[in-house]
């Protein structure tokens, strides 16, 4: 089933029919034959009935949704298979309110369901660049002057992070891209996550912006010269990112229309994964997300 390929809701829907197909793609995608305990790696593990196992060291039983996004859920898997086909495939997501209404579940539920595979996104938001990258930074929370009377923020302009979260992005030229919410834009915050990723021997490209001073002392280090009307010098430029920037922005106020800051960082996964899997099949970032699936997040967490 792994390495066959589902390019349409209607195939996705041939390939899985009935809950038993769906356990049987998840099981393999899991473990491929060769079953393994969550509760204990190196225990012996007994097969039973009804797509059950038993750990022989914890005497706990457990299945294929043990210790998953799909763990103690009561909605079938089917159409947990559908709302990942739908989120993982529309370019810019889609709202509780809709993958209600497709999968035929409650607003509250598919809210839930999609923060839980928003979780699991995080997978492809943690990688090593290097060569040319691109690092930028913007600001999630609206514009002032869009908002009622009663609602504005006063002094509220630029970088205030009154009423607007910072979000930092980097990304290699042609490679993967990751994007992380921050407390602030300060020098230290921003070189302190360029260096945790970012190899010493990349070329980094960025604006003016005065948070990217130091980055001199530690690459080959370029920037255009925004404020002055310059966006591109040759090689030096950060439109890939700010395409990124582009993307997120669109879908949250276009889809989403809001996102808190509490759960701002799910949001930005989801995108940075598109992302990443741009090149990608349909099917092939389906089963990506599928076999890291093992991320669970309980309501009680969730409302924390």
């Amino acid at each position: 089933m792994i390495n066959k390929d589902f390019n349409s809701i209607l195939e996705l829907l041939k390939a899985f029919p009935d809950e038993q197909t769906c356990i049987d793609h998840l099981t393999e995608l899991r473990w491929n034959s060769d079953v393994v305990s969550p509760f204990d790696y190196a225990s012996k593990v007994y097969v039973c009935k009804g797509n059950k196992y038993r750990c022989k060291n914890t005497g706990k039983y457990f299945n294929a949704r043990t210790e998953t996004m799909f763990d103690n859920t009561k909605i079938p898997l089917q159409k947990w298979f559908l709302a990942i086909w739908l989120v993982t495939s529309h370019k810019k997501g889609i709202s509780s309110v809709q993958l209600a209404k497709d999968i035929d579940v409650t607003q509250k539920s598919s809210w839930f369901m999609l923060q839980r595979i928003r979780n699991c996104f995080g997978i492809e938001n943690n990688n090593q660049l290097d060569n040319e990258v691109e690092a930028d930074e913007t600001y999630i929370g609206g514009k002032n002057k869009n908002r009622h009377a009663d609602k504005k923020v006063s002094n509220s302009q630029g970088r205030s992070l009154k009423d607007k979260a910072p979000v930092f992005g980097m990304v290699e030229r042609n490679g993967k891209l990751n994007a992380k919410k921050v407390d602030d834009t300060k020098t230290t915050t921003l070189t302190s996550e360029i260096v945790q990723v970012v190899k010493d021997t990349a070329t980094m490209y960025t604006d003016e912006y005065l948070g990217y001073n130091s980055l001199k002392r530690i690459y080959d280090h370029a920037f255009v010269k925004h404020n002055s009307g310059e966006y591109v010098n040759g090689r030096i430029h950060t439109n890939t990112i700010e395409g990124f920037w582009s993307l997120l922005k669109r879908g949250i106020i276009g889809i989403y229309h809001f996102t808190s800051k509490k759960h701002l960082q799910m949001y930005v996964d989801e995108f940075v994964f598109r992302y990443n899997t741009r090149e990608h099949t349909e099917s092939d970032r389906f089963n990506l997300l599928l076999a890291n699936s093992t991320f669970r997040l309980t309501y009680k967490q969730l409302i924390k």
